[in-house]
């Protein structure tokens, strides 16, 4: 079954409610990353627990997939690693490298879109930065980060090749 648009009026998810807006983070500037990875037998997982978008207010933004798979957006600063003994651990630590990210350090959010679907809530959001846009989505249990293709300059004509740019 496909989602719904972008545009889709939201429903908050039921488990943990509507979340923080992600139009609140337009205008600020991202300035750092963070990032809470699992750890299991000395093996980490390539996919972020947790991720903290710090902006230059002072604030920190986590993205997090929920208990239920919806995606979490919270005004949240990041939590200390801890051990969970035979599970592993949960490391925290920077993660400017952490890619899309990484090209967006020190630039404005532009725009903030969310997607939804009926039973679960918020599963994407996307961020547009003057470099290009990056989503964030909750599938499956997992936080997903892929770059998205380059925005066009103001006042450009709309259409061109879908992708070009990426």
């Amino acid at each position: 079954m496909d989602s719904p648009p972008m545009d889709t009026p939201p429903r908050p998810c039921r488990a943990h409610g509507p979340g923080l807006d992600p139009a609140a983070l337009v205008g600020r500037r991202l300035t750092g990353v963070v990032a809470a990875w699992h750890v299991y037998e000395g093996r980490r997982d390539p996919v972020p627990v947790d991720v903290w978008l710090v902006d230059d207010s002072g604030g920190s933004t986590r993205v997090s997939s929920g208990t239920d798979w919806c995606l979490v957006v919270e005004a949240s600063a990041p939590y200390e690693g801890y051990d969970m003994d035979e599970w592993g651990l949960i490391e925290v630590e920077p993660g400017d490298h952490l890619a899309p990210f990484a090209r967006h350090l020190g630039e404005p959010v532009r725009g903030a879109r969310e997607e939804f679907e009926p039973m679960t809530g918020r599963i994407a959001i996307e961020l547009d930065f003057p470099s290009g846009g990056l989503r964030c989505e909750s599938r499956d249990g997992d936080v997903l980060l892929r770059a998205l293709g380059r925005p066009e300059p103001p006042g450009a004509a709309r259409g061109g090749v879908p992708g070009a740019g990426s």
